[in-house]
């Protein structure tokens, strides 16, 4: 990977909230709002874009910290739309700052650090922690 191109670089992911994304669906609580997680997950997506046309074949990256403000939510129906772009290298680990919006209206905030890995290697060491355990 060319580090020096993925600094500044910018990722971007939309989800339409279906009903299997509320809280209620996952059990969290009894709100049908989007869930956190389906939050936190358009924002991981939009961080992959950021850089993965800079990846070499087999390279991939894996979330590995994620802070996470929520500050208003939406309902069934509505669009999110995710901003990441990538603000620090340092070494395999990319740091983004993310917003998640619908409309004109800030719904999350988020920091991502994402570790560059090598998927052959990664799922090969994730494989062999199963079977020792």
């Amino acid at each position: 990977m060319d580090f020096e191109k993925a600094l500044g670089c910018v990722g971007m992911a939309s989800m339409s909230v279906r009903p299997g994304d509320t809280s209620v669906a996952m059990g969290i609580n009894d709100l049908s709002v989007v869930s956190s997680s389906a939050i936190q997950s358009v924002i991981e997506s939009a961080c992959s874009a950021a850089v993965i046309d800079l990846l070499e074949i087999g390279e991939t990256t894996q979330s590995v910290k994620i802070s996470l403000e929520i500050m208003t939510t939406v309902t069934v129906g509505e669009e999110l739309r995710a901003h990441a772009r990538c603000i620090e290298i340092n070494g395999d680990l990319f740091t983004f700052e993310s917003q998640v919006t619908n409309s004109n209206k800030t719904i999350a905030t988020a920091e991502v650090q994402r570790r560059l890995v090598d998927r052959v290697s990664y799922m090969a060491r994730i494989a062999a922690e199963r079977i020792t355990s």
